[in-house]
């Protein structure tokens, strides 16, 4: 996944304003300094933290998309790792665990409780576990396939998005310049957001919602954001 998509992520996606305000979302949840990032792309919120002062572990489970982060980071700002989100077993302990733009939703329904249970066990007491979802309403907004074609790092592509039940399928096409074609396909999975906060306060999380970052709870939008807070156990 991202083998493809890695060298023309950020010309695809980049946008300043809202790596900002995940700056700001994080500033204003985060506990310490010390912090893990799971699906970290190609690391410009990783680096836009780093910036601030964050001790940053950033992971990923594409190696291709590690690289163009490592580019960015002239400084050494950032570690970075690579980590497969189903496997955290090598991870530290950290003060904040963050996963932003929608990388929680490539997990499947049968290890999200698994995945968000390795969070909690690699949080200190009282750490904060901050990540975003697809909202609900996005399964309707793209039950008429979203189409868009254009050039992008003079390479024509073909970029799909359709729903399917609870799945979001993305289908890539990259027209490189060398003559060769590149088929990259991604699933994701929307989920309720009272299962998740279900599962989230089952392992002992305190969990706030806002919509579109500052919307409190639920509402009409584009993406839940959770506020969880691993509960001290006396």
């Amino acid at each position: 996944m991202y083998n493809q998509l890695a060298k023309h992520y950020d010309s695809l996606v980049k946008d300043d304003d809202a790596t900002q305000a995940y700056v700001d979302f994080t500033k204003r949840y985060a506990k310490g300094k010390n912090m893990l990032e799971l699906a970290c792309g190609s690391g410009e919120i990783s680096l836009a933290l780093a910036k601030t002062g964050y001790q940053l572990v950033a992971t990923d489970l594409s190696n291709q998309m590690l690289d163009e982060a490592r580019k960015k980071d002239v400084e050494g700002l950032v570690d970075y790792a690579y980590m497969n989100m189903y496997d955290m077993s090598q991870a530290g302990i950290y003060d904040t665990v963050i996963c932003y733009c929608d990388s929680m939703n490539y997990i499947d329904e049968q290890h999200i409780a698994s995945v968000l249970k390795q969070v909690y066990d690699h949080l200190e007491d009282d750490g904060i576990f901050l990540f975003d979802m697809h909202a609900l309403d996005r399964l309707d907004e793209f039950k008429e396939e979203f189409y868009e074609a254009g050039k992008v790092d003079d390479t024509d592509f073909i970029w799909s998005i359709i729903s399917d039940e609870n799945r979001l399928l993305h289908n890539f096409v990259f027209y490189e310049k060398d003559g060769s074609t590149q088929y990259e396909h991604h699933e994701q999975w929307v989920f309720n957001p009272d299962q998740i906060t279900q599962i989230l306060t089952e392992l002992g999380f305190q969990v706030e919602i806002y919509t579109d970052f500052v919307q409190p709870g639920i509402q009409e939008g584009e993406k839940y954001f959770y506020i969880c807070r691993k509960e001290v156990i006396a």
